[in-house]
Protein backbone atom coordinates (compact mmCIF):
# COMPACT_ATOMS: atom_id res chain seq x y z
CA UNK A 1 0.00 0.00 0.00
CA UNK A 2 1.35 3.57 -0.29
CA UNK A 3 1.37 5.66 2.50
CA UNK A 4 0.94 8.44 0.90
CA UNK A 5 -2.27 7.08 -0.79
CA UNK A 6 -3.47 5.86 2.51
CA UNK A 7 -2.74 9.48 4.24
CA UNK A 8 -4.94 11.28 1.52
CA UNK A 9 -7.77 8.77 2.61
CA UNK A 10 -7.63 9.46 6.26
CA UNK A 11 -7.44 13.48 5.64
CA UNK A 12 -10.80 12.42 2.98
CA UNK A 13 -12.67 10.43 5.42
CA UNK A 14 -11.96 12.62 8.24
CA UNK A 15 -14.28 14.69 7.11
CA UNK A 16 -16.73 12.22 7.52
CA UNK A 17 -16.32 11.97 11.48
CA UNK A 18 -19.09 13.30 13.84
CA UNK A 19 -17.87 14.13 16.62
CA UNK A 20 -21.57 14.78 18.24
CA UNK A 21 -24.24 11.77 19.82
CA UNK A 22 -26.09 10.17 17.09
CA UNK A 23 -27.70 7.54 18.51
CA UNK A 24 -31.41 6.48 20.03
CA UNK A 25 -30.50 4.59 23.43
CA UNK A 26 -27.59 2.95 24.64
CA UNK A 27 -28.24 -0.55 25.88
CA UNK A 28 -25.28 -2.06 24.71
CA UNK A 29 -21.77 -1.33 24.94
CA UNK A 30 -19.27 -3.03 22.71
CA UNK A 31 -15.31 -4.13 23.24
CA UNK A 32 -13.15 -4.55 20.16
CA UNK A 33 -9.17 -5.99 21.00
CA UNK A 34 -6.88 -7.85 19.08
CA UNK A 35 -4.83 -10.26 19.17
CA UNK A 36 -1.82 -12.15 16.57
CA UNK A 37 -0.79 -14.86 15.18
CA UNK A 38 2.47 -14.85 12.76
CA UNK A 39 0.69 -12.16 10.29
CA UNK A 40 -2.75 -13.00 10.99
CA UNK A 41 -4.66 -10.66 13.17
CA UNK A 42 -7.70 -12.41 15.88
CA UNK A 43 -10.25 -9.53 16.47
CA UNK A 44 -12.65 -10.31 19.43
CA UNK A 45 -15.43 -8.35 19.50
CA UNK A 46 -17.49 -8.76 23.19
CA UNK A 47 -21.40 -7.27 23.77
CA UNK A 48 -21.94 -6.56 27.55
CA UNK A 49 -25.56 -5.08 28.53
CA UNK A 50 -25.06 -1.37 29.49
CA UNK A 51 -26.37 -1.52 32.98
CA UNK A 52 -25.37 -4.32 34.08
CA UNK A 53 -22.27 -5.10 32.24
CA UNK A 54 -22.76 -8.56 31.69
CA UNK A 55 -21.55 -10.05 28.99
CA UNK A 56 -24.55 -10.35 26.28
CA UNK A 57 -22.50 -12.13 23.26
CA UNK A 58 -18.99 -12.30 21.99
CA UNK A 59 -17.44 -12.86 18.46
CA UNK A 60 -13.93 -13.39 16.96
CA UNK A 61 -12.83 -13.40 13.30
CA UNK A 62 -8.97 -14.15 11.52
CA UNK A 63 -8.19 -12.33 8.97
CA UNK A 64 -4.60 -11.88 7.59
CA UNK A 65 -3.12 -8.67 8.07
CA UNK A 66 -2.72 -6.59 4.80
CA UNK A 67 0.30 -4.50 5.84
CA UNK A 68 2.58 -5.00 8.89
CA UNK A 69 2.34 -2.10 11.69
CA UNK A 70 2.69 1.65 10.72
CA UNK A 71 2.22 4.08 13.00
CA UNK A 72 -0.92 6.05 12.29
CA UNK A 73 -2.50 3.19 10.20
CA UNK A 74 -3.49 0.79 12.26
CA UNK A 75 -7.12 0.29 10.90
CA UNK A 76 -5.29 -0.57 7.53
CA UNK A 77 -3.90 -3.85 9.17
CA UNK A 78 -6.47 -4.61 11.74
CA UNK A 79 -9.81 -3.38 10.06
CA UNK A 80 -10.50 -6.14 7.87
CA UNK A 81 -10.94 -8.37 11.17
CA UNK A 82 -12.61 -6.12 12.94
CA UNK A 83 -15.29 -5.38 10.47
CA UNK A 84 -15.88 -8.95 9.92
CA UNK A 85 -15.99 -10.17 13.73
CA UNK A 86 -18.41 -6.80 13.95
CA UNK A 87 -20.39 -8.91 11.04
CA UNK A 88 -20.82 -11.52 12.98
CA UNK A 89 -22.33 -10.22 15.91
CA UNK A 90 -26.81 -10.85 16.43
CA UNK A 91 -26.86 -7.93 19.35
CA UNK A 92 -25.05 -5.18 17.46
CA UNK A 93 -23.73 -2.55 20.29
CA UNK A 94 -25.32 0.80 20.72
CA UNK A 95 -21.53 1.79 21.09
CA UNK A 96 -18.48 -0.13 20.35
CA UNK A 97 -15.48 0.62 22.34
CA UNK A 98 -12.09 0.11 20.47
CA UNK A 99 -8.69 -0.13 21.92
CA UNK A 100 -6.85 2.58 19.64
CA UNK A 101 -7.62 6.57 18.77
CA UNK A 102 -9.85 8.23 17.38
CA UNK A 103 -9.56 11.65 16.31
CA UNK A 104 -6.81 11.69 18.45
CA UNK A 105 -4.49 11.19 15.93
CA UNK A 106 -2.46 13.29 13.38
CA UNK A 107 -5.10 13.42 10.06
CA UNK A 108 -8.22 13.09 13.33
CA UNK A 109 -8.44 9.58 11.75
CA UNK A 110 -7.47 7.07 14.39
CA UNK A 111 -8.64 3.07 14.30
CA UNK A 112 -11.70 4.19 16.61
CA UNK A 113 -12.71 6.95 13.91
CA UNK A 114 -12.42 4.71 10.76
CA UNK A 115 -13.76 1.49 11.82
CA UNK A 116 -16.81 3.96 12.85
CA UNK A 117 -16.81 5.26 9.42
CA UNK A 118 -16.74 1.44 7.73
CA UNK A 119 -19.51 -0.19 10.50
CA UNK A 120 -21.46 3.18 10.54
CA UNK A 121 -21.63 2.72 14.32
CA UNK A 122 -21.01 5.06 17.64
CA UNK A 123 -17.07 4.45 18.42
CA UNK A 124 -14.86 5.70 21.44
CA UNK A 125 -11.67 5.02 21.42
CA UNK A 126 -9.58 3.81 24.17
CA UNK A 127 -5.41 4.37 23.91
CA UNK A 128 -3.03 3.34 26.65
CA UNK A 129 -0.24 5.63 25.27
CA UNK A 130 -0.32 9.19 24.31
CA UNK A 131 1.46 9.63 21.05
CA UNK A 132 -0.24 13.44 20.28
CA UNK A 133 -0.86 16.23 21.64
CA UNK A 134 -0.45 18.39 24.97
CA UNK A 135 -2.18 17.17 28.30
CA UNK A 136 -4.12 19.94 30.39
CA UNK A 137 -5.74 20.17 33.23
CA UNK A 138 -6.83 15.92 32.00
CA UNK A 139 -7.64 17.25 28.34
CA UNK A 140 -5.50 16.40 25.23
CA UNK A 141 -5.23 19.68 23.03
CA UNK A 142 -3.66 19.61 19.22
CA UNK A 143 -3.55 22.59 17.67
CA UNK A 144 -5.53 24.25 20.14
CA UNK A 145 -8.22 21.52 19.87
CA UNK A 146 -9.44 19.26 22.60
CA UNK A 147 -9.70 16.34 20.94
CA UNK A 148 -9.24 13.66 24.08
CA UNK A 149 -9.43 13.36 28.32
CA UNK A 150 -6.94 11.71 30.15
CA UNK A 151 -8.26 9.12 32.55
CA UNK A 152 -6.50 7.39 35.68
CA UNK A 153 -8.59 4.32 36.06
CA UNK A 154 -6.33 2.44 38.63
CA UNK A 155 -4.06 3.36 41.29
CA UNK A 156 0.12 3.34 40.72
CA UNK A 157 -0.88 2.54 36.97
CA UNK A 158 -0.66 4.49 33.71
CA UNK A 159 -3.79 6.84 32.15
CA UNK A 160 -5.89 5.64 29.61
CA UNK A 161 -6.52 8.23 26.69
CA UNK A 162 -10.23 8.46 25.35
CA UNK A 163 -11.72 9.93 22.36
CA UNK A 164 -14.58 10.17 20.27
CA UNK A 165 -14.60 7.84 17.25
CA UNK A 166 -17.61 8.81 15.79
CA UNK A 167 -20.94 9.58 16.10
CA UNK A 168 -20.21 10.15 20.14
CA UNK A 169 -19.44 13.43 21.79
CA UNK A 170 -16.23 13.84 23.87
CA UNK A 171 -18.31 14.23 26.92
CA UNK A 172 -20.02 11.26 26.22
CA UNK A 173 -16.98 9.15 25.41
CA UNK A 174 -15.86 10.00 29.07
CA UNK A 175 -19.30 8.93 30.27
CA UNK A 176 -19.54 5.66 28.74
CA UNK A 177 -15.70 4.95 29.82
CA UNK A 178 -16.35 6.19 33.13
CA UNK A 179 -19.42 4.20 33.45
CA UNK A 180 -17.78 0.73 32.00
CA UNK A 181 -14.88 0.89 34.79
CA UNK A 182 -14.89 -1.80 36.79
CA UNK A 183 -12.84 -1.79 40.62
CA UNK A 184 -8.94 -3.40 40.02
CA UNK A 185 -9.36 -2.87 36.12
CA UNK A 186 -7.11 -0.43 34.27
CA UNK A 187 -9.35 -0.68 31.14
CA UNK A 188 -13.47 -0.23 30.92
CA UNK A 189 -14.87 -3.73 31.33
CA UNK A 190 -15.98 -3.82 27.54
CA UNK A 191 -12.20 -4.13 26.79
CA UNK A 192 -11.09 -5.48 29.30
CA UNK A 193 -13.34 -8.75 27.99
CA UNK A 194 -12.40 -8.36 24.43
CA UNK A 195 -8.66 -8.18 25.23
CA UNK A 196 -9.17 -11.59 27.48
CA UNK A 197 -11.12 -13.49 24.51
CA UNK A 198 -8.52 -12.42 21.90
CA UNK A 199 -6.14 -13.63 24.19
CA UNK A 200 -8.21 -16.86 24.71
CA UNK A 201 -9.20 -17.52 20.85
CA UNK A 202 -5.05 -16.79 20.06
CA UNK A 203 -3.84 -19.67 22.96
CA UNK A 204 -6.36 -22.00 21.45
CA UNK A 205 -5.08 -21.37 18.19
CA UNK A 206 -1.56 -22.00 19.08
CA UNK A 207 -2.28 -24.80 21.07
CA UNK A 208 -4.12 -26.26 18.16
CA UNK A 209 -0.45 -25.38 15.95
CA UNK A 210 1.75 -26.79 18.77
CA UNK A 211 3.14 -23.58 19.27
CA UNK A 212 3.62 -21.36 22.41
CA UNK A 213 1.55 -18.03 22.67
CA UNK A 214 3.61 -14.96 22.58
CA UNK A 215 2.83 -11.54 24.13
CA UNK A 216 2.60 -8.25 22.11
CA UNK A 217 1.79 -5.27 22.54
CA UNK A 218 0.35 -2.53 19.65
CA UNK A 219 -0.39 1.17 20.21
CA UNK A 220 -1.49 3.37 17.49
Amino acid sequence: MDIMELKKEQIRLAKKVIVKDEFDELNYVGGCDQAFIDNKVISAVVVLDYKTLNIVEKKYAVADAPIQYIPGFLSYREGPAIVEAVSKLQQKPDILLIDGNGILHERKMGMASHMGILLDMPTIGVAKSLLLGEEKEGKIVVDDEVRGVTMRTKEHSKPIYISPGHRVSLKTAEEVVKKCMVEKHKLPEPLHEAHKYSNKVRERLLEQEGKPAPKTEKEE
